[in-house]
């Protein structure tokens, strides 16, 4: 096994050799205790990471630079492969619709399948862009 942090490893190595020392009996406080040490690792390096974000957030606003470009919502060939699905596995919904609950059923079917639609292209209406959260967004 190969550490990437020789200082948890260390502490491995030291928990690994407290369980030989004290026995079995210590083990679930041993493994509590290492645990607890990663868990605090793992949260200094989220932290890092997200400092270093907004860092680098902040100093692309101040330079003026602009924003990147939001990613495109969808292309031309996944809309068109939407829709084309959503009318292939409209045929079986509608059968199954109609045997079942007759026009009702049809109704409910093809509402449902509008429904899919109408959420999907909604991805791509202008006002819904961009409603996810910055790094700015977690600045305390």
């Amino acid at each position: 096994m190969e550490a990437r942090d020789p200082e948890l490893r260390r502490e491995l190595d030291a928990t690994l050799q407290a369980r030989g020392e004290l026995g079995p009996e210590y083990e679930s406080a041993l493994i509590d205790s290492f645990l607890e040490k990663v868990e605090q690792r793992l949260a200094g390096t989220n932290d890092q990471q997200a400092r270093r974000l907004l860092a680098e957030q902040r100093m692309t606003a101040a330079r003026g630079a602009a924003q990147p470009a939001a990613p495109a919502v969808g292309t031309f060939g996944e809309r068109f492969g939407f829709g084309v699905v959503s009318l292939v596995l409209a045929i079986p919904l509608s059968a199954i619709g109609v045997a079942n609950a007759g026009i009702e059923g049809l109704v409910v079917a093809w509402l449902g399948i509008f429904g899919v639609n109408a959420v999907h292209a909604a991805r791509a209406w202008p006002w819904t862009r961009g409603k996810g959260r910055t790094a700015a967004d977690w600045d305390g």
